[in-house]
């Protein structure tokens, strides 16, 4: 029996699940299986599976669309490895993944754990810029790229896993916005620890295009302010920062057509943006694509938390909802 099961759910997406499945042939530790959760796709990735057979020990499973906690849920039940592994189906997971991880549990075993995110060098401009937009300290404060951070780590679904002793006690995902959020702090309050194992990384693709993109950060900033429903002391001041950077950004745009001086902190951001990107990238294409990028990132979450923040807690929209949720994590 492997010692880690990794769960991964998948729609639609055969090409991101054969890179997937190709990184995952060539690791050095191979005390895995992989649990694959279709949920429901119009194009199944059956046949991309069964190219890796005898390379991989993959469990394939179809079912009816039901969303990615419903079928993360799916795999555990499914799954017969002592520790649970999630990634996303657009990762790349670096050769030596799993012996990084294995030997950093041998050394400080944690009931839970999470990893970073990078990118890699074959990705494109266009990823390396939005890798660049969610891992920055100007962007995000470290909360996503396993840098010194404005906000106590918290796991994430992309690369995040515990133990079996944790999901019998604290249950599986949610069906939510920033349900491996929630997820994390069920696991927190049940008084398990988790932790950052920055050796334990992935390639993240995220997403190919900046409409994608844009729809993806303006969902995060929508739930987050879902999440402070549920957990009011989840909310923290770095989570508003991109809503006043939205709001920051029109004051000083509107400002400028009086007093042409007042654009000029923006500006100054604006070349503190390039400048980082450049020295991290070494590309002065992908430095000009990463300000693009960062911009749609700050000002589509922030636009997604204040519509969210006035929808559903200024005029009470959510509370239902959030009522539910807690009802369900009180039983």
């Amino acid at each position: 029996m492997s010692y880690f099961s990794i769960i991964v759910p998948v729609y639609n997406r055969p090409d991101e699940v054969r890179g997937l499945l190709e990184s995952l042939a060539l690791q050095s530790c191979k005390d895995f299986e992989l649990v694959l959760v279709e949920d429901g796709s119009d194009i199944p990735c059956k046949e991309v599976v069964d190219s890796f057979e005898g390379k991989i020990d993959v469990k394939y499973f179809y079912k009816d669309n039901a969303g990615r906690s419903a079928a993360r849920n799916y795999g555990l039940e499914r799954a017969g490895g002592e520790y649970f592994v999630f990634f996303d189906s657009d990762c790349v997971i670096p050769p030596d993944y799993f012996t990084a991880l294995k030997e950093a549990l041998a050394k400080e075993f944690t009931p839970c754990f999470g990893g970073p995110d990078a990118a890699s060098d074959d990705f494109s401009d266009l990823q390396k810029a939005i890798n660049f937009s969610m891992t920055s300290f100007l962007t995000t404060g470290g909360i996503r790229g396993g840098k010194v951070q404005m906000e106590k780590f918290v796991p994430r679904s992309f690369n995040m896993g515990f133990s079996r002793e944790v999901w019998e006690k604290v249950g599986g995902f949610r069906e939510m916005l920033a349900e491996d959020l929630d997820l994390s702090i069920r696991i927190r309050k049940a008084g398990y620890t988790a932790r950052l194992i920055r050796e334990a990384f992935v390639y993240h693709k995220r997403r190919v295009s900046l409409r994608r993109f844009a729809k993806q950060t303006y969902m995060f900033g929508t739930g987050r302010v879902g999440l402070k429903l549920i957990w009011p002391e989840s909310l923290k001041a770095v989570h508003c920062l991109p809503a006043l950077f939205l709001l920051g950004c029109i004051f000083l745009i509107v400002c400028s057509f009086f007093r042409w001086w007042a654009i000029l902190p923006l500006a100054a951001y604006v070349l503190a943006l390039w400048l980082s990107a450049l020295v991290k990238t070494k590309s002065l294409k992908i430095a000009c694509m990463a300000v693009v990028t960062s911009f749609i990132q700050l000002c589509c979450y922030g636009y997604g938390f204040i519509r969210a923040y006035i929808w559903e807690v200024l005029l009470g929209h959510g509370r239902n909802v959030s009522k539910e949720l807690k009802m369900r994590r009180e039983s």
